[in-house]
Parts: structure tokens; sequence; C-alpha cells
């Protein structure tokens, strides 16, 4: 009984149905078409920097930008000229700009952002005032707007941007051409000689010149302040000397 039941099984066996060629191609057509997939998954080009990913993408910034350690909140850093060069801005990077005088300086810090904008392909909005609450409300806008970072031109805008500044410390802004006093964790200012207001009242008429503002100058601190931002180096003063 056990022999019959082993050749029984046997002979099932040997005549067990063999895979057709159809079905045999179909597996081969989906291993190819599986391996395919796990290449191109392989070789996929790494994304392109965007304003929430480019952190670890930026080009360096120079040695002489600022020294071995990072400066401590509100401290002024004299960076090497072009040590800042090459740091572009991430792909979608939103900038709004404010200026709140019609002054030649402040016209020649406003044209050199919107150039710098251009060459880097940010998109830029820039917003005029007319006073201080203008300048207030036009801030209030740009925070509303979800700008990666609001610019400030001259000296039209400190005295606002002291009182408004510290109430959106998740906003970074940047001052071109002028400085806050005591400036918070969010705010970098590019200064230069002739070009160092601080506020109404505290003293720096005399060391103020409107030609100190020139195209080269305003196109140097928009690139410094900016690369300064990115690398996360800011609530400091750069001083173009």
């Amino acid at each position: 009984m056990v022999r019959g039941s082993l050749t029984a099984m046997s002979s099932l066996t040997r005549r067990r149905p063999r895979a057709s060629g159809a079905l045999l191609g179909s597996l081969a057509t989906a291993a190819i078409a599986a391996a395919l997939l796990a290449g191109c998954a392989a070789t996929s080009p790494a994304p392109a920097p965007t304003a929430t990913n480019a952190a670890s993408l930026l080009t360096p910034l120079g040695s002489g930008f600022i020294g071995d350690t990072s400066p401590s909140p509100e401290a002024t850093v004299v960076p090497e000229p072009g040590s800042w060069a090459g740091v572009v801005p991430p792909i979608g990077y939103r900038v709004t700009l404010i200026a709140a005088s019609t002054d030649a300086a402040t016209a020649t810090i406003v044209d050199a952002v919107t150039e710098w904008a251009a060459s880097q392909h940010v998109t830029l909005t820039v917003l005029t005032a007319s006073d201080y609450d203008e300048v207030g409300a036009r801030f209030e806008e740009a925070v509303a707007d979800g700008s990666d970072l609001v610019v400030g031109a001259g000296n039209g805008v400190i005295d606002t941007f002291m009182r408004a500044t510290p109430q959106h410390l998740d906003q970074q802004v940047l001052v071109i051409g002028a400085e806050l006093p005591e400036p918070t964790e969010n705010v970098t200012s590019v200064i230069w000689p002739g070009a160092v207001f601080r506020g109404t009242g505290l003293g720096t008429a005399g060391d103020l010149d409107p030609a100190a503002v020139t195209p080269q100058r305003s196109a140097e601190a928009i690139e410094a302040g900016v690369a300064s931002v990115l690398h996360g180096h800011t609530g400091i003063v750069v001083y173009l000397g």
C-alpha cells in the first residue's frame, strides 16, 4: 500500500502542467520593468534647492566673512571684500522691499536690490510708504504675505522697524544703509562709512553722507546681507569698511 501510494504521487508529480510561454513572457516583462524602475530611482537627480531645503546646499561663506566663531547677538562684523561671493538664494525665495523716502540715497538702494533680485531670479515685491504709520502697515503686509525676507531701504524705515520687528521674531529682516540700535535676533543690518543712521535723535547725523550710498556699495550690501541671513548669521551688523 505504501509503495502504491508513492507511485501514484510520483505519477501525479510528473503530470503537473508546465508554465506556458505566454506566462513566462509576462513574468520576464514584469521583472525587467521592476529593474528599470529600481534603476531610475537610484539615479534620480537630487531635488533642486528651495526656500525650505536650501540650508545645506548653499555655497559656503569665505573664511574672511566672520572668522572662526559665530558672532554674538548685536555684534558688528567686518567681512573681507567678496567673502560672501557665490551665495545664491534658493529657488522660490521671496523678498519684500520697503522704502519710505524719495531721496537719492534710498533710490540707489532700491535700484540695487531690484537689480540683484532680477539677476538671482528672486521674487521681489516693492512697497513704498510716505510716513511712520505707512511703514508699519507695509511691514505688517509683508509679514502677512509670507515673505522669506523683508528688506528695509535706508534711513526712513528705522524708527518704525525698531518698534515692529520685535513683534515678529519669526520674520527675517535686513536693513540696507542703516541699522537698528538694538536689533533683535531676526534683524540684520549692513552699513558702511556714511551710511550709519541708527534712529532719530541718536546722534548719527554727523556721520551721514548721502554721497556714500553708491550703486556699487548698495549692490555689495544686498549681496553680503542676504548671504549672512541665509547662513543664519542674523541679529548682527555687517560693516563694509
